[in-house]
């Protein structure tokens, strides 16, 4: 609690300034809104906005979800054969330094399904850090210790499943805190470039549409809401990190 007390004076401050030269200014609402106009909007449009973060949460979950499984699995893959790294990973980094906003378009027209749509392209942002970092924990794995398995006859599967995966673990829950954010980000590109609307759009999509209205109070609210949102994310997988590991990493020891 107390390591949250500077940030939180700090934001306070950042706000009271804010709002203050908003009003010293005399700044329109439709140019700068202050804070107490982004609260006032937030709360006479909670429902609408609660609704919609709900649906961009749902695709960054699924989509978080789908890059972990899929990722992990393919970092195996990968490190059980130098060929098939030397092969396969450069389409990872691929998948990695493609703009998503170019991809969209031809994603859009191939497939019907809106929802499918955002998870695709939420799970492009977010696969390559778990493939990256978890293939770095596998590969990392103490020589001696693959040599002591090997000379207690331990099978392909056993070493994997008894040493690379426990070894690999503090990796991949790395690459899983960065692909939250991601996959995050992923969505909310995704639904300004798909353009969805109605009751099932995300809050990119609200964002946006507040903004071509001058309704910059929605319009930030709405930004200040993803922004929330991507801190609990990294905040609840870090704690689920820590948790996972706190018994027998030095990353997940409490300082004295």
């Amino acid at each position: 609690m107390k390591r949250a007390l500077g940030p939180l004076a700090f934001g306070l401050l950042l706000l009271g300034g804010w709002e203050l030269a908003v009003r010293l200014g005399d700044v329109p609402a439709y140019i700068l809104p202050g804070p107490a106009a982004i609260v006032a909007a937030l709360w006479a449009n909670v429902g609408d906005l609660a609704s919609s973060l709900a649906v961009t949460l749902e695709v960054t979950l699924a989509a978080l979800a789908l890059a972990a499984l899929s990722g992990a699995l393919i970092a195996i893959l990968l490190a059980q054969s130098p060929l098939a790294e030397r092969i396969f990973f450069p389409y990872a980094v691929f998948l990695q330094v493609t703009p998503i906003v170019t991809v969209a378009p031809f994603v859009i027209i191939w497939v019907e399904n809106v929802f499918a749509v955002l998870l695709i392209l939420a799970w492009m942002a977010a696969i390559f850090p778990i493939i990256s970092n978890t293939l770095l924990g596998l590969k990392s794995v103490d020589a001696n210790l693959k040599d002591l398995f090997r000379l207690y006859g331990a099978t392909r599967a056993q070493t994997v499943r008894r040493l690379l995966i426990p070894a690999a673990l503090p990796y991949f829950l790395g690459g899983l805190r960065i692909a939250g954010g991601l996959a995050l980000i992923g969505t909310v590109v995704a639904e300004m470039v798909a353009g969805t609307s109605g009751t099932r759009s995300g809050l990119a999509s609200r964002l946006v549409e507040a903004s071509y209205r001058l309704e910059l109070a929605v319009a930030l609210a709405c930004f200040f809401l993803l922004s929330a949102t991507g801190l609990v994310l990294y905040l609840v997988l870090d704690a689920v990190s820590r948790r996972l590991l706190r018994h027998w990493h030095e990353s997940a020891r409490t300082p004295a």
